[in-house]
């Protein structure tokens, strides 16, 4: 007689794992590696000397509050740190949102090209994920409203959103949160917000500031340059940040994670040094790109868009193929419902130039 085995929870085994940008390239290569948004200027020399320092005391615990890292959080910004929480990168922050607010029989919208990770954690609730399509690859506030019902409880927002680079600006994201009712979570996912140089956009700073039902998450893995020590945080109504707290891992961060945080939000010149490499090559992308008859998304973050023809000879994957054999690595976001595209990280100068001129040569070859 066989024997009985656990079964998951409803919704866990139609999650798809969520699969990284790749790193590695067959035959050992040390490659370019453009995949997965990363700062190309690395972290903040402080950070590093932080993370160092913290490893003379392995042996205790870390601060179960991460007090030194809400409160240099709250001194950059100007929030109280008592309506920050911490967690294991922003993926953390999301995950714990959704376990504190969704159930069996509850519903949550992101947009169609959103953040893989929010289906995941939707899922993972027993709830039910709502799909709202996007206008010219960018969030829609109607098409959003449209998608809630009775059984809305949350809605995710990535903005700018990732793979596309598209933002809403602050006007639309207050008319989504206004016409939301009051018992639906807004969750608006800032992962890239310090690239951002419009001036109609705001992060969510002042919404959380001025309702009781909006979140602001952020990360320290991109502008930062810490993404090996997994930091995210968000800045919360007081219910909701008691809320998770409740049920957020006693010492859920390390303590090199928590200093070496702390010293780069203290960091403002490197972080300005990040953006103004970042404005630079970003367009420089953008404009080299587009001279090879490529389509480029206009972006307002670290990476671009890049869309290819619907073929397999002059295709995305083709094209992912050749720059690898290049020691080039993008990143596929067929995923993403993007199958003809890739999207490209910017790199260093160096890098920048070298992706540009093995594009150059795969649409040469392929003419």
């Amino acid at each position: 007689m066989p024997s009985l085995a656990p079964s998951p929870r409803p919704g866990v085994l139609a999650i798809e794992a969520y699969v990284p940008g790749e790193s590695k390239i067959p035959g050992g290569l040390k490659p370019v590696k453009l995949s997965s948004n990363e700062t190309p200027l690395g972290p903040s020399p402080a950070a590093v000397n932080a993370f160092k320092a913290a490893a003379l005391e392995l042996e205790r615990y870390p601060d179960g509050q991460a007090t030194a890292l809400r409160q240099a959080i709250g001194k950059r910004y100007g929030l109280d740190p008592e309506r920050i929480v911490c967690g294991a990168g922003s993926d953390e922050i999301l995950t714990m949102l959704a376990h504190a607010y969704l159930g069996p029989g509850d519903e949550a919208i992101y947009t169609e090209h959103g953040f893989l990770v929010y289906r995941i954690a939707i899922l993972a609730c027993g709830a039910t994920p709502v799909v709202a399509k996007e206008t010219n690859l960018t969030a829609d506030v109607d098409k959003i409203l449209s998608k809630v019902t009775p059984k809305t409880r949350m809605v995710f927002l990535a903005n700018p959103n990732n793979p596309t680079g598209t933002y809403l600006p602050l006007s639309e994201v207050r008319r989504l949160r206004h016409a939301l009712p009051g018992n639906v979570v807004l969750v608006l996912d800032g992962a890239y917000a310090e690239y951002v140089r419009r001036n109609d956009y705001e992060a969510g700073i002042e919404l959380v500031a001025t309702t009781n039902n909006t979140v602001m998450t952020r990360t320290f893995s991109k502008i930062f340059g810490l993404a090996a020590l997994r930091i995210g945080w968000a800045y919360c109504p007081e219910l909701v940040a008691d809320a998770l707290n409740r049920i957020r891992g006693p010492f859920n961060m390390s303590t090199p994670s928590i200093l070496a945080g702390a010293a780069a939000m203290e960091d403002v010149v490197h972080t300005q040094d990040a953006v103004e490499h970042n404005d630079r090559w970003l367009g420089w992308l953008s404009e080299e790109i587009t001279k090879l008859g490529l389509t480029v998304t206009p972006s307002v973050a670290n990476f671009l868009l890049i869309h290819f023809p619907k073929d397999t000879v002059q295709g995305a994957v083709a094209c992912d193929e050749f720059l690898k054999s290049r020691g080039i690595i993008l990143r596929r976001v067929a995923a993403y419902s993007l199958p003809d595209c890739l999207r490209l990280t910017v790199g260093t100068e160096e890098e920048n130039r070298k992706v540009v001129a093995a594009l150059a040569e795969f649409r040469a070859q392929v003419a």
